[in-house]
């Protein structure tokens, strides 16, 4: 298990609202446009990071974490588990306060990295399924 009860409750009620979405695209049929919304009900502010960069849910989109021009507290990775590490590598880079790896996203090296960087970090879980779970 790759992030305690104890990890998962700080980043989704501590760290902060804003939620960099990597891979959030305005395609209804994919994972990420779902659970962007469930986060936005829960209060948090998604910003989509898609090669298209595509407005989703009323936010612009960006092409890249670094072409963000504003702090973000959470990177939420939707992409496959070889794009993965890189990602995590972008965000402690941009100075984000943890990432957070979706359902079947697994990258066992990326994840001492960015805990070693002194991120928190949460692999192969769903925030959307976290957050309500909280009460």
């Amino acid at each position: 298990m790759y992030g305690d009860e104890e990890t998962v409750r700080r980043i989704l009620t501590g760290l902060g609202d804003t939620w960099a979405v990597v891979g959030l695209s305005g395609n209804r049929q994919r994972a990420a446009y779902g659970v962007a919304e469930v986060l936005q009900r829960f209060g948090k502010r998604v910003v989509p990071v898609h090669p298209k960069a595509e407005t989703v849910h009323g936010e612009r989109g960006y092409a890249s974490l670094a072409d963000i021009p504003f702090d973000v507290d959470v990177v939420d990775v939707f992409v496959n588990s070889d794009l993965a590490g890189p990602v995590a590598d972008e965000a402690v880079t941009k100075g984000a306060k943890a990432v957070w790896f979706q359902l079947g996203v697994v990258d066992e090296a990326a994840y001492e990295r960015t805990r070693a960087a002194g991120l928190d970090m949460v692999m192969d879980r769903c925030p959307a399924i976290e957050i309500p779970r909280l009460g």
